[in-house]
């Protein structure tokens, strides 16, 4: 049985086909990572073939086909960061400009002129290099509400290299409170342009309150070796994906 996580309205106007209703990650995986090339590829856009020292095992029934060499489009830790918890998306286009030598935000819808409000720099905050110093604050008009004893990680959408911001990351005990809040963000500076409507700005990953300890374990060099030679032997098959065939556990996330 899954659990369930609300995503409650906040603006009378919303419905389930608004622009920002939240939606699974996996909904939205960006079109360069769709893209991407799983296999190295040559110049002259074949293949390039794995050779024994990348994989020392040929394919089955063969004596020499190691098969490809996989890219990082292959990491299936890449694809579950891509696949994990929901994601909160813009309502309106949002126009970033510099003026007078600060950055400013332009809305034109007036039912979302809240939604994106500019903060004066944070006293004692460790400022992001490469952003600049005033920044913003989202303020969602979608809340979360989550079951006992569970809590929500917000953040910057993973590996979204390609959005112009970054959000401060927190943690909220979403099952105790529903409304987010607001939740600062900077700009990359010399950016200007437009976050267009349905834009993921805030990932948000649910997980169980636990209590944890920690241990620390030293291996002698014999048993690092091991370790080693196993992985090696188990995880370096022709064409990779032995952690996603073998090892990984699919979550579900609807």
């Amino acid at each position: 049985m899954s659990l369930v996580a609300i995503f409650r309205a906040y603006r009378p106007w919303l419905n389930k086909k608004s622009v920002s209703v939240p939606v699974p990650t996996q909904n939205i995986i960006p079109d360069w990572y769709k893209e991407a090339d799983r296999f190295a590829k040559r110049p002259d856009g074949e293949y390039w073939k794995a050779t024994k020292e990348i994989c020392p095992f040929p394919k089955e029934g063969t004596k020499d086909d190691y098969g490809k060499i996989p890219t990082w489009k292959a990491c299936p830790a890449i694809m579950d960061a891509f696949a994990t918890g929901y994601v909160f998306r813009t309502p309106c286009d949002l126009k970033f400009f510099k003026d007078k030598g600060k950055i400013s935000v332009s809305i034109e819808d007036v039912r979302y002129k809240d939604f994106c409000l500019p903060r004066s720099p944070m006293p004692q905050f460790e400022h992001p290099k490469g952003f600049y110093k005033d920044h913003f604050a989202w303020s969602s008009p979608w809340g979360l509400e989550l079951p006992d004893g569970y809590s929500a990680l917000f953040m910057t959408p993973m590996n979204r290299f390609d959005l112009p911001f970054l959000n401060t990351t927190g943690i909220v005990d979403s099952d105790k409170v529903h409304l987010l809040g607001s939740f600062p963000f900077f700009i990359a500076e010399g950016w200007e342009g437009t976050i267009p409507a349905g834009t993921p700005y805030l990932q948000v990953l649910p997980f169980k309150r636990e209590n944890w300890e920690h241990e620390i374990e030293i291996l002698d060099s014999s048993k690092i070796y091991g370790k080693i030679v196993d992985n090696a032997n188990f995880y370096r098959q022709p064409d990779g994906g032995v952690y996603i065939k073998k090892v990984w556990t699919r979550r579900e996330y609807k």
